[in-house]
């Protein structure tokens, strides 16, 4: 029969436990407030101020109108003049700028003798939920965007057809192809989830086995020992590229613009920074249950604040802050970069040092706290 006193021992039993069990007891706390912030302030799927390039070849009225225009949509922040096309085409290749606004020369003139010149807007559409928005507010920015220079003998074309046509070129993903953006992503998205779980479980297992006291009980050195773990899952990590990337080609039709040689390079430091962070939270974790959950706090936000399920730019700026923590933004710009855009080294170092420097510093808070823990 029911009887309060053992019910009661029960559950004074679950609460000493909980509270010595403080990690699994602040993931709890920590993971419903991580998604309500997240998701209440940080996601956006309508992004705003998106960077553009403005090559103009010349400094008419009409054409400042037309930026000042594009500006107050609210879906453009002009970031660049270049003076060249293939000076913007480079802001574009580096992702230093979402589109690129050509002006021709004689712009002015024939919308003065109403030949409606056209107006080249190119999108890097390799993300096509940043750029969707951003491109139909441009539909009808060509009916008013003169409306203050079109007077005196030039009012009588507001009655008539848009003075000038505006034409968008969406580079790198022409179509609008969800696949192209999804499929080089989850390459970044398989290796932080295998990756840091599996590590962080490797050194977790060694001490529940009991293992761990003959393996201190050898002359290997903490470095060797990380090495060591590490290793064996680079190649691991190798095979779930390779999987994915002929998965890219033969199943989804991913173009493959880019070299992968130099996509391989740049694949092991990356593996090697989400191994580092596993090797960290074994270090910290008292079990393996509480590396996987610590392991799942840490890809929650990696793939919510990353860019790859919503536009990185949508972001407020201190979310965007937040999101350069993670290995997963930076590959996810070099990975998409090779494939789509075919960046070379120039292209892609810029996410390349951020990556190389959280290995670095990751590398030594592991040796730190694997020295503590053989203490």
């Amino acid at each position: 029969m029911f009887t309060w006193h053992r019910f009661l021992a029960v559950l004074i039993k679950e609460f000493v436990q909980m509270r010595r069990d403080r990690l699994t007891f602040a993931m709890m706390i920590g993971v419903p407030i991580m998604q309500l912030v997240l998701f209440g302030y940080a996601i956006n799927s309508d992004p705003k101020r998106l960077p553009t390039a403005v090559v103009s070849a010349e400094a008419s009225p009409f054409a400042r109108s037309f930026v000042r225009a594009l500006e107050n949509t609210d879906y453009y922040r002009v970031v660049a003049q270049p003076r060249t096309v293939a000076e913007a085409d480079a802001l574009v290749a580096r992702g230093q700028a979402q589109f690129v606004i050509n002006i021709p020369e004689d712009f002015s003139r024939r919308i003065q003798r109403g030949e409606r010149p056209v107006l080249l807007v190119e999108a890097d559409a390799s993300d096509p939920a940043a750029t969707g928005p951003a491109v139909s507010a441009l539909a009808t920015l060509n009916l008013r965007a003169l409306d203050n220079d079109l007077t005196g003998t030039l009012a009588a074309q507001k009655a008539g057809p848009a003075p000038f046509e505006v034409r968008v070129h969406r580079r790198y993903n022409p179509e609008g192809i969800t696949q192209y953006n999804i499929v080089p992503g989850l390459m970044g998205v398989v290796l932080t989830m295998t990756m840091i779980m599996m590590t962080s479980i490797a050194m977790t297992r060694e001490r529940e086995r009991g293992t761990m006291e003959n393996l201190l009980a050898t002359p290997v050195t903490p470095f060797e020992v990380m090495l060591g773990k590490i290793v064996p899952y680079i190649l691991v990590g190798y095979v779930q590229v390779a999987v994915i990337l002929l998965a890219a080609k033969f199943l989804f039709q991913i173009p493959m613009v880019g070299s992968l040689l130099l996509l391989t390079g740049v694949v092991v430091l990356f593996i090697a920074a989400n191994l580092a962070i596993g090797f960290t939270f074994s270090t910290v974790a008292k079990s393996q249950m509480q590396a996987m959950q610590m392991t799942m706090f840490f890809f929650l936000p990696s793939i919510l604040l990353s860019g790859f399920m919503f536009p990185f730019r949508g972001m407020p700026v201190w979310a965007q802050w937040l999101g350069e923590v993670f290995p997963l933004t930076h590959f996810l710009r070099i990975v998409r970069g090779i494939l789509l855009k075919g960046s070379g080294v120039a292209e892609i170092l810029p996410s390349v040092w951020p990556l190389a420097l959280i290995l670095a510093l990751v590398s030594v808070a592991a040796m730190r706290r694997y020295n503590r823990t053989l203490d």
